[in-house]
Formats: structure tokens, C-alpha cells, sequence
């Protein structure tokens, strides 16, 4: 059975992977506006990502014998500078994240709750591949000019 305490930081972390999703789908928008298909389709896959997350965590919390929730989500920024900008957004955000999933760790062991600490090690990880990534992008954007990002684009269109 998993505590309160415990099951209500989880449903606050789902409402913040729905707002991360929705996030991403704004900067899909933005990109596709823009002319930039790769990027859009890599944010596009983005979202996708983090509502897998939302809808994983609200099983585990059902498989512990607690109530998942689907909270307010807040409303996203919608307007974005260069693809850069966005991306360097991207980093702060994912580091943003991972700090949360941190915190519920912390959480979970003031609880004593070892199966949710094991549950969010997956996240644990999952969040250092992200900043990583999100880094790597941003260092490409830098490196590669005005004529290299539609190469970026191009390859961040091919995520699978």
C-alpha cells in the first residue's frame, strides 16, 4: 500500500509530466511553423514520451493500491526565439525534472517505501539520458552555424 504523502508527490509529478508533454507539443507547433520538420517530429516524440511517463506513474500508483489523478495543467509558453533558444529550454527544463524526480526519491525513502524508490530509479536514470541528450543538441546548435542547423534538423527528424 502506498501513503498518502507519497501517492499525492506522484499524482503532483503526473500533472508536471502532462505539463512537460504539453511543452513540447507547443515547441512541435512552433517548429513546424517555422519550417523546421525534424525538430518538430523530435518534440513531437517528445510528448509522447513524458505522457507515457504521466500514465506509467498513475499505474504504479493504482498497482499500490492508491488513486491516480489528472490535475490542472497549467498553461505553456507558446512563443520561442531560435531553434537554439528553444533547445537551451529544453536543458533548463530537463534539469528542472530531474530535480523533482529527485525529491520524490527523497520522499519515497523519508517513507521507507522501497519498491516506489526502486519504481523511480527508472526515472532517475531516464532523466540523466535526457539532460545528456538535450546538452548534446544544444552544443550541436552552437557548432553548427546558420546553414548546419537544417542538418541537425534534418538528423533530430530521423529520432525514432
Amino acid at each position: 500500500m502506498i501513503s498518502e504523502k507519497l501517492q499525492n508527490a506522484i499524482n503532483e509529478q503526473i500533472t508536471a509530466e502532462m505539463w512537460s508533454a504539453n511543452l513540447y507539443l507547443a515547441m512541435s507547433f512552433y517548429f513546424e511553423k517555422e519550417g523546421f520538420a525534424g525538430f518538430a517530429s523530435w518534440m513531437k516524440k517528445q510528448y509522447f514520451e513524458e505522457m507515457q511517463h504521466a500514465c506509467t506513474m498513475a499505474d504504479y500508483i493504482v498497482k499500490r493500491g492508491g488513486t491516480a489523478k489528472v490535475d490542472k495543467i497549467d498553461v505553456v509558453p507558446n512563443g520561442w526565439g531560435t531553434p537554439l533558444e528553444v533547445f537551451e529550454h529544453v536543458y533548463k527544463h530537463e534539469c528542472h525534472v530531474s530535480k523533482l524526480i529527485d525529491s520524490l526519491v527523497d520522499i519515497a525513502a523519508a517513507e521507507k517505501d522501497k519498491a516506489t524508490q526502486d519504481f523511480l530509479w527508472g526515472f532517475v536514470r531516464e532523466q540523466v539520458e535526457e539532460e545528456a541528450t538535450a546538452s548534446e543538441i544544444v552544443e550541436k546548435l552552437k557548432k553548427a552555424g546558420e546553414t548546419g542547423i537544417f542538418i541537425i534538423d534534418s538528423q533530430l527528424g530521423q529520432r525514432k
